[in-house]
């Protein structure tokens, strides 16, 4: 993080002994730039003419310059960001071999079921500190306004169903069975609406250190706060007061289109057939543009493979065959919250300048988060849920990011153990990169197009098969150790190169 170096100017005026009395005025220029950093900027001025007159009963004393060298960056937020990709690239790539890290079929919290807190969590951080400072409110919103296109362009490439990456050679979509949300979109829409708020309350916050205090930083950003508790309110009346009546969907199997119908006509269901979350994109999206694999098809109740992947058993409810949007515009509202949480976590790296301090007022929220969502669940008030982005789901998640945040920056940032998160930190600095090429298979997908004689017969299969999977004489084992090596460090390595090189690509 850059502390904050006012902009300001030094002269100093070196004494000249040649014969043309010439002199050197040196101006040092401070200045604050475009990615919140401090940069010296020194000029030297030769002036002509120039006598100096010195009293013998006094001394001219030399001026003194003091250079503030270029504020360090706060490593622990690349760090984060770098465990959020790698984590979802194990639990997306080797979730299939290993169903308990992947995501929870309906109720519960698994690895994977981090993933999506974490990366709105570290969003919201970023922000913080990005918009420190808002020179110029208009330029502001133009820059998040382009970012949030660009995240929703991606977003729809990647996921709508246009790629098809790594397995399939084709690209194309059905624009009557595209999918408009995804992992993304969610991003975008949480990243306009905190980023928005941040900016168009600008002038109402504080611009120096606030007092050390539990509720200072709640209080200097109430407008924040007030926008999470909106979000907040919108969720939890649409998901416990909105009529959900029945309706049918239609699927596929043996190459033959059915109709299945699902009873519903209640409010306040938690369960996956009547939940409010899926009755609004149903009605925003329309059920053709959700997504048709959801997780809840790996619950005992319609498959006897639970909790992996299987055949559905014949007594399974209709529902089981239904498309669900996971990451669905509802749900979107309630993660808002998540990036709520995050931008506080900002906001305390800005104003509160002690480390002791600082760690105080993180991991307190944070487990308070976490013990408020562990009530709530085992009391049956309100499940943690991923699939709805429940409020309990919400506390659980973000405090935990909290927490993991929170002992990263007293790691690397307090006291110094920088080099076991390198890794990290390379990945986080390109974390839009690896997303893109690893998470969401395309490299693997330039890869496997150079293929001999068949398609199937490729490099990375090859890899795959011969050297971890003959090697440990498990498929399972080997998958894993394909994802860990041949992902994960592979674009480590890569991401090593890129900061080398000065190359970064963010989310």
């Amino acid at each position: 993080m850059a502390e904050g170096l006012g902009n300001h100017t030094h002269e100093a005026t070196n004494k000249g002994g040649d014969n043309n009395n010439s002199a050197n005025v040196i101006t040092i220029d401070s200045k604050v730039d475009d990615n919140g950093d401090n940069s010296i900027i020194i000029n030297v001025k030769e002036q002509r003419n120039v006598t100096f007159v010195e009293r013998p009963e006094e001394k001219l004393e030399q001026p003194s310059i003091a250079i503030k060298q270029k504020s360090k960056r706060v490593a622990t937020l690349d760090a984060f960001r770098g465990l959020t990709i790698v984590l979802m690239i194990l639990v997306d790539d080797a979730g299939g071999s290993y169903p308990k890290i992947d995501h929870s079929p309906w109720n519960g919290c698994t690895l994977a079921d981090f993933v999506m807190p974490f990366f709105l969590f570290i969003v919201g951080v970023a922000i913080a500190l990005a918009l420190k400072r808002v020179p110029k409110v208009s330029s502001a919103v133009k820059k998040i306004v382009l970012r949030t296109i660009k995240l929703l362009f991606w977003g729809i490439l990647l996921q709508g169903g246009y790629s098809h990456a790594p397995d399939q050679l084709v690209y194309g979509v059905d624009m009557k069975h595209i999918r408009w949300f995804g992992i993304l979109q969610r991003i975008a829409l949480v990243y306009l609406v905190v980023a928005l708020i941040e900016v168009f309350t600008a002038k109402s916050r504080p611009t120096n250190e606030l007092k050390p205090g539990m509720f200072s930083v709640f209080s200097a950003y109430k407008w924040q706060w007030l926008g999470g508790f909106v979000a907040f309110v919108i969720y939890m009346t649409t998901t416990y007061g909105l009529y959900v009546p029945d309706w049918s969907f239609v699927f596929e199997e043996d190459d033959v289109l059915h109709r299945s119908s699902v009873k519903c006509g209640m409010r306040g269901h938690l369960g996956p057939a009547c939940n409010a979350v899926g009755y609004v994109d149903r009605q925003v999206w329309g059920i053709n543009h959700l997504y048709t694999q959801p997780v809840w098809t790996r619950l005992k109740a319609c498959t006897f493979s639970s909790p992996a992947l299987g055949p559905f058993r014949e007594d399974a409810p209709s529902w089981c065959r239904a498309p669900f949007e996971p990451e669905g515009l509802l749900s979107s509202i309630s993660a808002i919250l998540s990036g709520t949480i995050g931008i506080h976590y900002g906001h305390v790296l800005i104003h509160i300048k002690g480390h002791g301090e600082r760690l105080k007022q993180w991991v307190s929220m944070g487990l308070g988060l976490l013990i408020l969502a562990i009530i709530l669940h085992f009391t049956d008030a309100i499940p943690i849920n991923k699939q709805l982005y429940s409020f309990s789901y919400m506390c659980f998640t973000t405090g935990a990011a909290g927490i993991v945040f929170s002992g990263f920056y007293l790691l690397i940032d307090v006291w110094g153990i920088k080099t076991p998160f390198l890794f990290l930190v390379w990945i986080g600095m390109n974390a839009m990169l690896v997303f893109v090429f690893a998470a969401q298979g395309i490299f693997a997908a330039f890869i496997n197009g150079w293929y001999y004689g068949d398609s199937d017969n490729n490099l990375v299969n090859w890899i795959q098969k011969h050297i971890f999977n003959d090697v440990w004489n498990s498929e399972r084992v080997g998958r894993l150790l394909y994802v860990i090596f041949a992902e994960i460090t592979f674009w480590g390595v890569v991401s090593g190169i890129l900061h080398k090189l000065g190359i970064y690509w963010k989310l």
